[in-house]
């Protein structure tokens, strides 16, 4: 492990590796990071050591600690100050010419400025100081001699193209290397070999295996150490990116703890017999990962061979415990996610969430992790209220957002309500100031005297309303908001739709229409009186609202549902509670909110533009494949919704790919936002759709619809005519719906004209329709 993020424990400096570039990138690119880095470089060098700090050439010491560590790592880091402007350019460009010389991982600007810290493989057979003398004779270069410790950090600067020179992933790996023989032979006691191995992280009680024990400690291998070197693994390390220790370390959590002085035979044969599933049944693999507990390598051969004699027939354990670690939830809710998967289409692979979302699903139970992602997402899009996109269609938007979290009562809702509060505390606290200087501007104007002019009205810029708000102030709000996005969290939906009246509810879903679509929509109000607010607005207003199903309807009843707003909301369900056991919730650590603080701070550092070819290809694509399905059904509710379903996923992925910090799309965040997408189709459907298809059928034939869940295309003969077509739809299908339905199959390839009257097939129903 080469790159160690350095936090401090009890007021001492800890280090926890980095493992992946999302990571690395995540921690420089927060938006707390950057205005240091910025402030910094304005003379404020006092903020120094508030920056991300790593370290690159040692390992923690068992505690986690840092201080006093004799470990090294596979890496050097190493520190070049006190260039002049005119030296920046021809060092950094000489670092670069050399970089495979070097064995360059990382290459990045000191926060100041003048001088640049590097990061390089380490060359086994040198100490720490012999490799910085080394690099510094090859690369003309002087080192600051003050910082030739392998304890020694690093003040970290941002990920951008002009901080961050150069990054290889190779960085992130485990590597392995092979120490000399002059160096194995040297000292007494711990030997060098041990200092320069690099063990897979550290797992508590997990015994000896050829993945966790020094070079110089392994036995009964049969070759030298000097012959060996990194191919003593000679096996992967790791099953679908999870390391072999985790699997195992989950395994003995499974099955009752760790083996006892007694038991290691038969509990390790257990292992093997289940291990084997995923090591292909090769019992030099298993001999590799799994643990010791102080037998020796004959015993644990014959321990393996033994299970590897016993019939073949896989493991549903490790099955489930490789699903479980591979989306980041606990073995425990496995069943429970593929339950949820099975209902609503969708599992949230939590593993792989940006910083912020991964947070906040932390002590969650699976079935509520969708609700949960769905009431942040309107909030998490007005902290990004100044970016702008480009959509599939070349219209640029904003991130405007509304969400229901709609379940019966007592179903949990409250999961919901705790994240939100977590995310909205920036808000509130500025909120808080603001509201503070509006009262004192209220008092004062109640209090002055008759002839004493009224003090200015302070404006002051307020984010977060009641849903409750009404028309007029709502209108001031925005006014106020100097271009940002205001939001509302509801936690009863009944209790709006009770406050507002008829003419109130219709001027509010005509704002909340506006909210959603393009940057340029306006709203306003125009009174005689001085004690209403009047103006001309552009709209910039998101929400995210609780409430029962039956609120849900009485909101959203057949003349509202046809109108645009349901198709603009994105809707989840909980989970039904009947005769359900009590859920249970864990609880967020300090660390788990201090980094939804920095997602909060990223998504609102981020201004202007903000390009992502790769989401829009993808949401293009995903909205044409419902098309086709829809077209297929002949399905006018799908084809209705499928649109802005398709708008709201897009805009999901926004955020995802905001949060990660990265310059183009990750397949994680493409995956993401396609998922939003389907999720927000299937529930709109399944709330609204009824409403909505009563325009086109009858009672009887939604039923049908619901229930056969049949093509009317493939009901068809291979030649038909408008009348077959008919007789398949409702009565009160109008004749041209019909002809302009044949027009768009024809339109599309599906039919041909067989003549005046007839229609012939060019697609049967084995054909995979796509377009």
């Amino acid at each position: 492990m080469s790159v160690h993020y350095i936090y401090y424990k009890d007021g001492a400096k800890r280090m926890r590796p980095v493992l992946t570039r999302e990571e690395y990138l995540s921690m420089r690119n927060g938006g707390e990071q950057r205005r240091l880095v910025e402030r910094i470089r304005a003379g404020e060098e006092g903020l120094k050591s508030k920056l991300v700090q790593m370290n690159y050439s040692c390992l923690p010491n068992e505690d986690g600690s840092l201080k006093g560590s004799k470990t090294m790592s596979t890496t050097v880091g190493m520190d070049i100050d006190h260039l002049s402007k005119e030296e920046m350019p021809t060092v950094r460009e000489r670092i670069l010419q050399k970089k495979e010389e070097l064995g360059l991982l990382m290459l990045e600007e000191s926060a100041r400025g003048g001088g640049y810290h590097l990061v390089f493989r380490r060359r086994p057979e040198l100490s720490q100081e012999e490799n910085l003398k080394w690099a510094s004779e090859l690369l003309e270069v002087k080192y600051d001699d003050g910082a030739k410790d392998i304890t020694r950090v690093f003040f970290t600067t941002t990920g951008s193209a002009e901080d961050l020179l150069f990054l290889d992933d190779e960085i992130f790996r485990l590597t392995r290397l092979t120490p000399s023989p002059s160096l194995l032979r040297e000292g007494s006691g711990q030997t060098q070999g041990q200092k320069l191995s690099t063990p897979l992280p550290h797992r508590e009680g997990m015994g000896e295996s050829l993945l966790s024990t020094p070079l110089s400690h392994r036995e009964g291998m049969g070759e030298s150490l000097e012959g060996k070197g990194e191919s003593l693994l000679s096996f992967p390390s790791d099953f679908k990116g999870i390391s072999y220790t985790s699997i195992i370390s989950e395994f003995w959590r499974r099955t009752g703890g760790e083996p006892s002085e007694g038991e290691r035979n038969k509990r390790l044969h257990q292992l093997a017999a289940n291990l084997r599933a995923i090591c292909d049944d090769n019992e030099e693999w298993l001999l590799e990962v799994m643990p010791r507990y102080g037998l020796s390598a004959q015993e644990m051969r014959g321990i393996i061979h033994s299970a590897c004699k016993e019939p073949t027939k896989g493991s549903r354990l490790i099955d489930k415990i490789v699903k479980a670690l591979e989306t980041g939830i606990s073995p425990d809710e496995v069943d429970d996610a593929e339950a949820v998967q099975e209902e609503t289409g969708v599992k949230v692979n939590v593993k792989a969430l940006p910083i912020g979302l991964k947070e906040s699903l932390t002590g969650v139970p699976v079935s509520m992790h969708m609700p949960v992602l769905c009431s942040l997402m309107p909030l998490a899009a007005a902290y990004a209220d100044q970016v702008e996109v480009r959509y599939c269609d070349g219209e640029m938007q904003k991130l405007g957002m509304m969400s229901i979290i709609y379940g019966e009562q007592a179903s949990g809702k409250s999961v919901c309500k705790h994240a939100v509060n977590i995310w909205k505390r920036q808000l509130d606290d500025e909120d808080a100031l603001a509201r503070k200087r509006e009262d004192e501007w209220k008092e004062r104007k109640k209090n002055r005297k008759a002839n004493e002019k009224a003090p200015d009205d302070p404006k002051v810029l307020i984010r977060v309303v009641p849903v409750t708000v009404s028309c007029s102030t709502l209108l001031k709000r925005l006014k106020n908001a100097d271009g940002h996005t205001l939001f509302s969290f509801g936690e009863e939906l009944d209790t709006l739709r009770k406050t507002n009246g008829a003419g109130s509810w219709s001027s509010k879903y005509d704002i909340y229409r506006l909210a959603f679509d393009p940057i340029d929509s306006e709203w306003g109000q125009d009174y005689n009186s001085d004690q209403a607010e009047s103006g001309v607005v552009k709209v910039a207003y998101n929400w995210s609202m609780l409430g029962t199903s039956g609120a849900v309807r009485k909101c959203f009843k057949a003349d509202n549902v046809e109108n645009g707003l349901s198709s603009r909301i994105l809707l989840a369900e909980m989970p039904d509670t009947s005769f359900a056991k009590m859920p249970h919730y864990g609880r967020r650590t300090q660390e788990d909110e201090s980094k939804i603080q920095e997602a909060v701070t990223r998504l609102r550092s981020y201004s202007g533009y903000v390009d992502t070819p790769r989401l829009r290809k993808a949401i293009d694509q995903w909205v044409e494949e419902q098309r086709v399905m829809a077209l297929k059904d002949v399905d006018h509710v799908k084809d209705t919704y499928r649109r802005r379903a398709a708008v709201i996923g897009f805009r999901c992925g926004v955020i995802f790919h905001l949060l990660t910090g990265r310059v183009k799309e990750s397949n994680a965040c493409v995956e993401f936002a396609t998922m939003m997408a389907s999720y927000c189709l299937n529930q709109q459907i399944k709330v609204f759709g009824a409403a909505l298809q009563n325009q086109y059928v009858d009672a009887q034939q939604e039923c049908q619809r619901y229930g056969a869940n049949n093509s009317i295309f493939d009901q068809l003969p291979p030649t038909f005519t408008a009348d077959d077509l008919a007789a398949l739809k409702p009565a009160n299908v109008p004749r041209n719906s019909i002809i302009k339905i044949i027009s768009r199959w024809n339109r599309d390839g599906w039919v041909v004209k067989a003549d005046s009257k007839r229609w012939s097939k060019a697609k049967s129903d084995n054909d995979k329709v796509t377009s």
